[in-house]
């Protein structure tokens, strides 16, 4: 059975090229920033719904401070230059019993090459084994990539709640 706090697997994007999906890490946060100074202003207002280029320091310890029981949070890291730098994040929340809710964000330069959709295959694994039930989204209704990620994952809309937001749900 997988450890989350020390999960790590080795893929490949579409492209070809490795990439090395693992556990976030306390020692992340400066890639993790990096990452984010990389991402589109699109991106990151798909992600979090709202302009962002900034995150305050009480947000950075929210998304720094994982206990891989509640919180649990994976990073994809490519070779760039003969470094490995975050590409990617992904994550879910526990929000009520057996009820967790999922996020990914992916830097611009490897959109469409596949790093969600292996951010939510591995998250989804770790849920399973940690016991969830089911895992519930919010996406935004122009955010097609990823509705169609959650779609091939079998999401499948719930109705209710904010009418600018798609909110899936995945049984698991």
């Amino acid at each position: 059975m997988p450890v989350p706090e020390n999960y790590a697997v080795s893929e490949c994007l579409r492209d070809g090229r490795r990439v090395k999906i693992r556990s976030l890490r306390p020692d992340d946060e400066d890639d993790m920033l990096a990452a984010i100074s990389r991402t589109g202003s699109q991106s990151l207002q798909r992600r979090f719904f709202v302009p962002k280029r900034s995150f305050s320091e009480k947000e950075v310890a929210f998304f720094m401070n994982i206990d891989f029981a509640k919180h649990v949070a994976l990073v994809a890291l490519a070779d760039e230059d003969g470094r490995e730098v975050i590409i990617g994040g992904g994550r879910y929340v526990v929000a009520a019993s057996g009820v967790a809710e999922i996020a990914f964000v992916v830097i611009d330069d490897y959109q469409g090459q596949g790093v969600a959709t292996l951010l939510m295959h591995h998250l989804i694994i770790l849920a399973r084994t940690t016991g969830l039930k089911q895992i519930v989204a919010e996406v935004l209704p122009e955010n097609a990539a990823m509705r169609k990620i959650f779609s091939k994952f079998g999401f499948h809309k719930r109705g209710g709640g904010d009418p600018r937001i798609i909110c899936l749900v995945l049984p698991l």
